[in-house]
């Protein structure tokens, strides 16, 4: 089978935007407020957001995720799978140029993703477990498959392929590869995506600049990025980094509390950008026939999971905690994952149809459930508060026990609950990484829940390995749909990504895997 990338949609965004081509600045720099700091932006090591989601800014891939999360080209400019979906051959873009000026040749390629499915470096080894080999040609590259996986293509858009210097992370001090990759970013990275680290100070502040090397060419001709420099200073407090932005004091803000999003939103200065994500909010149920002190568990019962979530109003639940950014989840998975399939939003408010299902399960005298939330979470705290008023009619006593981020995920993986708030986005642009996380049986019980569907999770293994799209799909379909009927989750809702921007910054976006792209921004003003 033979693949061919979606160069169409590049082509097409570019007419669409050429007629604002001539008018783009070049030059000058923007200010971001982030909310925290980024700890480490090597593509092997990054396992926390703040790191993952800067990485792509440092680190080309050989594809890349669109502004919409789609595959493009990226180092490479073409890619084919063999008909046994089991060699990925690539081709390397002439001329390509690390930050330094050195060639980027085949040997950092294979050096770049070596060193990312090495299962004794970073946490996301696993990811490019199906392949055995990779070898460079020239500028081609093959990458040898133990076994046909789906997700590679997109795994080679992810951050941790990012591609670095061979000779300049091996001349690093140091005996190991950790020691080496805190030596070779305390010095100033070499880089291979639009920018290069100039400095960071822990905790307070970091800038990029643009790299003179990078391939991508903008709008008007010449390469990207259009802006010189990008500074980045570390503002926990909401509220703060919300007031240094009406005051012109930085130029965006991410993660806008939704409560604010309706009074910026209407600040004639500011721009209240709500970018499409792959974040859900949900809350897992337990469904052993047991629970953890040996009772026998009501929510085992897929009636009493179902008409816990008809019994729950999700308009009113988006409006207390999103203030209307929200939307119901139509799947386990947003719909902004490929292959989602959730024509409806699943289990629309019916306290009717709810009393009928609990009374079909012979719980019609009521039962009582504790919800386990987060200690400190507003958010959490108006979920359960909301939850217990509307469940209350059907004569569910709904109990709250309040804990750290710690003991809930302790408890998680113990069983030891009965419902418990939770939230995912997606870091692979492929729904293998949510579906497995939250329904396969053998990825930590379905996602703590101990929901165990034969026919689920054989689809799901079969998916793996398919190389064929359509039958791809097909599985993906049946999957999500099996999941909504059985219902081991409380879904709940998607949430966007809320950053309020300046007016005289065009082009920044946050992708829905929640990457920081700067490499289009520039000034307007």
């Amino acid at each position: 089978m033979k693949r061919i990338l979606p160069i169409l949609l590049g082509t097409t965004l570019g007419l669409l935007v050429a007629t604002s081509a001539f008018a783009i600045e070049r030059g000058g720099a923007m200010t971001f407020a982030r909310y925290d700091d980024s700890a480490v932006i090597d593509p092997v090591y990054a396992d926390r957001n703040p790191d993952l989601w800067m990485v792509n800014g440092l680190y080309e891939t050989l594809l890349r995720n669109g502004p919409d999360g789609s595959i493009v080209p990226g180092l490479a400019e073409a890619h084919e799978v063999s008909a046994d979906g089991k060699t990925i051959t690539l081709t390397l873009r002439s001329g390509l140029k690390f930050s330094d000026g050195s060639e980027l040749t085949g040997a950092d390629v294979v050096f770049s993703l070596d060193r990312a499915r090495n299962a004794e470096l970073g946490p996301w080894a696993g990811l490019l477990g199906a392949v055995d080999k990779v070898t460079a040609d020239g500028n081609k590259i093959t990458v040898s498959l133990k076994n046909p996986d789906p997700t590679i293509i997109s795994i080679l858009a992810t951050f941790n392929t990012g591609i670095m210097p061979k000779a300049a992370f091996e001349k690093a001090a140091g005996a190991t590869d950790q020691e080496k990759a805190r030596a070779f970013f305390t010095a100033g990275p070499i880089t291979s995506g639009p920018f290069v680290m100039k400095s960071h100070v822990q905790g307070s502040s970091m800038s990029f600049e643009r790299n003179p090397n990078y391939w991508r060419q903008g709008e008007d001709g010449k390469p990207l990025p259009y802006l010189d420099r990008v500074e980045f200073l570390v503002i926990p407090d909401d509220a703060t980094r919300i007031l240094k932005l009406q005051a012109g004091e930085v130029d965006a803000a991410e993660f806008i509390p939704f409560a604010r999003v309706g009074e910026l939103g209407a600040d004639p200065n500011l721009k209240m950008e709500l970018f499409p994500s792959t974040r859900i909010v949900y809350a897992p149920i337990n469904t052993r026939e047991a629970k953890k002190d040996g009772a026998k568990n009501p929510l085992a019962d897929i009636k009493v999971r179902q008409a816990l979530n008809y019994a729950t109003d999700k308009s009113v639940l988006i409006k207390l905690v999103t203030f209307d950014t929200g939307k119901p989840m139509t799947s386990l998975m947003s719909a902004a994952t490929q292959l989602h399939y959730g024509p409806e939003p699943l289990y629309p408010y019916d306290p009717e149809k709810a009393k009928q299902l609990l009374a079909e399960a012979g719980l019609s005298g009521g039962f009582e459930v504790k919800l386990t939330t987060l200690a400190g979470s507003a958010d959490d705290a108006t979920l359960f508060t909301a939850l217990q008023q509307m469940w209350a009619p059907l004569g569910v006593n709904l109990k709250v026990e309040q804990v750290d981020n710690p003991t809930r995920g302790e408890k998680n993986r113990s069983g030891d609950f009965d419902i418990h708030t939770y939230g995912w986005a997606n870091d692979v642009n492929d729904p293998a990484q949510v579906t497995g996380w939250l329904g396969y049986y053998k990825q930590r019980q379905a996602v703590g829940t101990g929901w165990n569907n034969q026919e689920f999770n054989t689809l799901f293994e079969a998916s793996n390995v398919e190389t064929d799209p359509a039958k791809r799909k097909d599985e993906y379909k049946r999957m999500q749909e099996i999941y909504a009927a059985e219902a081991p989750l409380l879904f709940l809702f998607e949430t966007p990504f809320a950053v309020a921007v300046s007016k005289s910054i065009e082009g920044y976006v946050q992708t829905p895997l929640g990457a920081n792209d700067f490499s289009q921004a520039w000034r307007a003003d």
